[in-house]
């Protein structure tokens, strides 16, 4: 699967926007906001960067 890198970009922008406004208390939690965003649109690979990405944000 290769996802448009612009597509990727807004959907990690989207995930983490609505993890900040969620305020999740577990990568769990990252990671079921971001599989609700993406929908299956991008790779495993590109899943788990964008939950690090978003987790490392958001659970400090």
């Amino acid at each position: 699967m290769h996802s448009d890198p612009a597509r990727v970009q807004y959907l990690h922008l989207v995930a983490s926007a609505r993890a900040s406004a969620v305020r999740p208390a577990s990568v769990q939690q990252v990671a079921d906001i971001v599989r609700v965003t993406v929908d299956d649109e991008v790779d495993t690979t590109t899943f788990r960067a964008i939950v690090n990405d978003v987790a490392d944000d958001v659970l400090r």
